[in-house]
């Protein structure tokens, strides 16, 4: 059974796009911009959906191995 799978591309650009939103949003509030905070927030939530499908789609990844493992001994 694996512990921690590396994380797949889908993983990674959420991340990378929930990370860029965020510093967008708080760019829009430090100079008081609400078109680049609400653009960034959507970016940040955008990203973070996209983290967490890539996540499950890894886990579901994980688990079909470890059955294959089980089927196999």
């Amino acid at each position: 059974m694996n512990v921690m799978g590396i994380p797949n591309r889908q993983e990674v650009k959420g991340k990378y796009e929930a990370a860029k939103g965020a510093v967008k949003e708080n760019v829009g509030h430090v100079i008081d911009d609400k078109e680049m905070k609400r653009q960034g927030a959507a970016e940040r939530d955008a990203g973070d959906v996209r983290n967490q499908v890539g996540k499950i789609k890894r886990k579901v990844g994980e688990a079909i191995e470890d059955v294959g493992r089980f089927v196999r001994k």
